[in-house]
């Protein structure tokens, strides 16, 4: 039996990060790129609750922190939807390309 320890959470971290970096790097669409940002703070929480749950003793420092960064995920993904939908009803248009000024 695999005793799952904290290098696999961390590696799973890492590569969630790593996927939504690329996300938001190489997609042309913007629901991608708001997907792919979403991915990398998912990356960031699952550091944030393993460190808290493997090195913290008591405290709740990680879970904190992980708290905060979704909920600040969740306001910054509903104005990030918001002004899409403002840009999207100008130029009916989901390409990044397209958006070149504001």
């Amino acid at each position: 039996m695999i005793e799952i320890t904290l290098y696999h959470y961390l590696f799973l971290g890492l590569i969630l990060f790593v996927i939504g970096f690329l996300g938001s790097i190489l997609c042309k669409n913007v629901i991608k790129v708001l997907i792919s940002i979403e991915l990398i703070l998912t990356g960031v929480n699952i550091n944030f609750i393993s460190f808290a749950t493997y090195c913290d003793g008591i405290e709740f420092d990680g879970y904190v922190a992980a708290l905060f960064y979704v909920s600040i995920g969740a306001i910054e993904l509903a104005l990030a939807l918001y002004i899409f939908y403002l840009m999207y009803s100008k130029k009916q248009t989901s390409n990044i390309d397209k958006y070149g000024e504001l």
